[in-house]
């Protein structure tokens, strides 16, 4: 688990805390005994994105420029990292806060967050929160958030695909812990293989999709605990994963 812990400043995504963040989802991907990770936080606000005094022109275009292209790395990271990450969300996420979620392979909330990117209310387009999501929800759902600012409740956020699931505020450590549980039961080689050719097939047509994913199915078939998860079943029993 990955707690962001500054609720004073609402969990702002500051350059500190974003290469913080940077650096502990790094770290825990050369863990070979790690099979999820869970992004939560402190506080009544998930995360209020950019610290906005960090972007004031006292700090220059070079400063804005590392703020900008190190939140950048960490959602891709994310995308790119070998296991499942889910946020657990309890309050408020916007701007690069919202971004976090929506970047998040898996986002449970509680019924009492919702999700905003306004920006737009301050003169700063949410353009890179805008990328997860608008990959995440519908295009005209993005570009209400995006141009309005005003936020949406976990109920429409989940309605949307934003969100995984919405539980209320107190069943949210068990469910979120629920899904962890399930992912870490099997087997991280399989499911690094699977991770990387999903989010690489949703950017091909048909054709190349099924073509990759084809491959990949073959691939799988040729890993250890691909062979080891079918001979459980035909033998009915537990299978023993590598990892």
């Amino acid at each position: 688990t990955i707690v962001l812990n500054d609720p004073k400043k609402r969990n702002a995504l500051s350059l500190e805390m974003l290469k913080s963040l940077q650096n502990d989802i790094r770290h825990e991907a050369d863990s070979k005994d790690l099979k999820v990770i869970i992004i939560s936080a402190e506080g009544p606000v998930f995360s209020s994105g950019h610290d906005l005094k960090e972007l004031t022109e006292e700090r220059g275009r070079d400063y804005h420029t590392e703020v900008f292209q190190t939140c950048s790395e960490v959602m891709m990271l994310i995308r790119n990292h070998p296991v499942p990450v889910i946020a657990m969300v309890n309050g408020l996420a916007t701007a690069a806060g919202c971004q976090l979620v929506a970047s998040c392979d898996i986002a449970v909330a509680s019924d009492k967050s919702s999700f905003a990117t306004p920006g737009v209310n301050i003169g700063l387009f949410c353009s890179t929160p805008g990328v997860a999501l608008g990959r995440a929800v519908p295009r005209k759902v993005a570009l209400e958030m995006l141009f309005t600012g005003e936020p949406i409740s976990a109920q429409e956020a989940v309605l949307h695909g934003l969100l995984s699931k919405v539980v209320p505020e107190e069943q949210l450590e068990e469910e979120t812990m629920k899904i962890a549980k399930k992912i870490a039961s099997v087997s991280r080689p399989v499911l690094s293989l699977g991770k990387a050719a999903f989010y690489k097939q949703m950017s091909q047509d048909l054709r190349a999709a099924y073509s990759l994913t084809s491959q990949v199915m073959v691939d799988n078939l040729a890993l250890q605990d691909g062979q080891e998860g079918i001979k459980a079943f035909i033998q009915k029993r537990k299978p023993t994963w590598s990892q």
